[in-house]
């Protein structure tokens, strides 16, 4: 881009720079959402919960369809 459209463009870098922050932060969330270990992990404590008897078996049945489900989203399974 030339001067001039950087001038012109100006006002609008605080906007510009937010839509970029954002951007990144939904990146980071959801490669940290679809991580194979952190989903594990979760399978893990959901395991032990059900376990210790905090959860019952339809809870732990949704549940695990929905990490499972993000495991199969990137190709963890």
């Amino acid at each position: 881009m030339g001067l001039l459209t950087e001038v012109l463009l100006l006002p609008a870098a605080p906007v510009r720079g937010t839509a970029w922050v954002l951007r990144r932060v939904v990146e980071v969330a959801e490669r940290e959402y679809y991580d194979p270990g952190v989903v594990q992990r979760e399978l893990s404590a959901l395991v032990a919960a059900f376990e210790a008897g905090e959860i019952d078996e339809e809870e732990f049945d949704r549940r695990e369809d929905e990490l499972l489900a993000r495991l199969e989203a990137r190709g963890g399974l």
